[in-house]
């Protein structure tokens, strides 16, 4: 099953697709939020699909962020070896873990807005995980059991904030509109290997990212069972998997980064793409 939002900023509704289509399923369903992850909700809409007329929605209407917002966005760092090289870091001996503000959340082609006093903002084109059962010292073995489906993100970052402002990578992370999240949550029973999925990035049509999920330093079920050893993953939480290489900071001969009026594309095998305009903060 493949899980939408859709409609204007702050008045999204649940929708679902099937095939090519997208269908409305407020009528069935409040919100993809912690409370329809953590029961048994999406079993049942599965099943209510088949017996209902779906009124369609137009390929025109916008699609907010696939869910409702998280309890938490928790963050992967440096989780692919190319990416890590790039950036002259020291391969990690374990998950470098980090927070991204749930503010951030946007849907998937929604603008870009540079923020104020930015002078490196950066694109990540990143693999998310939705959790679907509460999760607590969960083992590696039993992980893929507390996944609720997967979904594109890119989590964009301002390096001058993260790297050059003292202080943990956060403020760097979680500007408004540096988390577009969709277009959609695909089930796993949707991706037939989550660990041998292409994910690219262009920025004006140029190719920039190109790598694989093969190529994670640590994998989902690793992941989510680290993260659980620290803190409880809560329904509809996101943990977003780590970016290979090709961001804005690692450009050779000399990093760069985005500027208004750029235009940035990115998607996933099985997940489909998304469409961010850089545009600066008040236009």
């Amino acid at each position: 099953m493949k899980l939408i939002k859709f409609g204007k900023l702050g008045q999204e509704k649940p929708g679902v697709i099937i095939g090519e289509k997208r269908y409305d399923v407020s009528h069935l369903v409040k919100d993809y939020d912690e409370n329809f992850f953590s029961g048994d909700a999406l079993e049942r809409l599965k099943s209510e699909i088949n017996t209902h007329n779906l009124p369609e929605i137009s390929s025109e209407e916008r699609l907010g962020a696939p869910l409702a917002r998280p309890s938490k966005i928790i963050c992967v760092g440096l989780n692919y070896k190319d990416h890590a090289a790039e950036t002259s870091a020291p391969i990690p001996e374990e998950p470098i873990l980090f927070f991204k503000a749930t503010s951030a959340i946007v849907g998937p082609n929604d603008d870009l807005i540079i923020p104020k006093n930015s002078t490196k903002t950066d694109w990540e084109v990143e693999l998310a995980v939705v959790i679907g059962k509460k999760a607590s010292y969960v083992s590696e073995e039993n992980a893929l059991e507390h996944v609720a489906g997967y979904v594109l993100h890119n989590d964009y970052s301002e390096r001058a904030f993260q790297i050059e402002r003292n202080g943990q990578w956060v403020k760097g992370k979680s500007c408004d509109t540096f988390a577009p999240i969709g277009p959609f949550i695909a089930t796993p029973d949707e991706i037939e290997d989550v660990h041998n999925l292409r994910l690219w990035l262009k920025v004006n049509g140029k190719i920039l990212q190109d790598g694989n999920t093969s190529n994670l330093i640590f994998n989902i079920p690793f992941v989510l069972s680290y993260i659980s050893q620290f803190m409880t993953l809560l329904p509809g939480d996101v943990i977003t998997t780590g970016t290979p290489a090709g961001v804005g900071l690692g450009q050779k001969p000399e990093p760069w980064y985005l500027k208004p009026g750029d235009v940035v594309e990115l998607g996933i095998d099985g997940l489909g793409s998304s469409t961010q305009k850089v545009k600066t903060h008040g236009e």
